[in-house]
């Protein structure tokens, strides 16, 4: 289907994550070359340091949080666009006391693995 709204796709929990949810907007099956996700962290959730194999193509809707990448760590906040390259360590701790963090995610539609980081 090539129009539908947000609303009405569903969200799942993220087993890795704490108070992080995720939905599917764009799936693998519906474009050739990307898929589109929404994830939502509520104030304080957030995702453990991890790889994937993909890049990460990102925009902060909404809320502000802390991000590592690699060794680096960012705040940032709605209107800010962020890069993830493919292997590299990130995570992401939502700001407590706000609004949640919300970001849309795209990524190439190629084989990915999410791998958990020992830190």
């Amino acid at each position: 289907m090539p129009v539908r709204h947000a609303d009405s796709l569903p969200t799942e929990d993220v087993a890795a994550g704490t108070a992080t949810k995720r939905q599917v907007l764009i799936g693998p099956d519906e474009g050739p070359n990307f898929a589109m996700r929404r994830f939502i962290m509520e104030p304080g959730g957030g995702m453990p340091m991890h790889t994937n194999e993909v890049e990460h193509e990102q925009y902060v809707l909404r809320g502000s949080a802390r991000v590592r990448i690699g060794d680096d760590m960012h705040h940032v906040k709605a209107g800010d666009v962020v890069f993830i390259p493919g292997g590299v360590p990130h995570s992401y701790d939502a700001d407590e006391g706000g609004e949640p963090f919300e970001f849309l995610c795209v990524v190439p539609n190629r084989p990915d693995q999410i791998r958990l980081v020992d830190r």
